[in-house]
C-alpha cells in the first residue's frame, strides 16, 4: 500500500485503537479476533508471551508512526500493559499526547 494513503487516514478514535490492537494481536497469535476483547489478559486469557508482546508493540510502532511521527512504546511502560484494554488506554494516550 503506498505510503500517501497510510497517512491520509487520519486519526484514530479509541474503536479505532483498539480494532488496530485487536487485529495485530490476532495476527501475531494466530487467532480469531472475535475471541479478543478489552478485557483480555495478555498472558492469561491470550496465552500471549513476551515476544508475541514485543511483536504487538514493533508492530504498532511501524503503523502508528506513520500516523503520528515518533510514536514510541517505552519499554518500561510495556510491563505495566497486561490487558488489551491497557494497551489501548495507553496508546490512546501517547496518540492524543503526541
Amino acid at each position: 500500500m503506498p505510503a500517501e494513503t497510510h497517512i491520509d487516514r487520519g486519526p484514530l478514535d479509541r474503536q479505532g485503537v483498539f480494532e488496530l490492537i485487536r487485529d495485530q494481536l490476532a495476527d501475531i497469535l494466530e487467532a480469531d479476533p472475535s475471541t479478543i476483547t478489552e478485557g483480555s489478559s495478555f498472558t492469561e486469557d491470550l496465552d500471549a508471551d513476551s515476544l508475541a508482546l514485543i511483536e504487538l508493540v514493533e508492530a504498532l510502532e511501524e503503523e502508528l508512526g506513520e500516523r503520528t511521527v515518533g510514536f514510541r512504546i517505552d519499554d518500561e511502560d510495556l510491563e505495566d500493559l497486561r490487558t488489551v484494554r491497557d494497551a489501548v488506554d495507553y496508546v490512546v494516550a501517547k496518540l492524543e499526547a503526541g
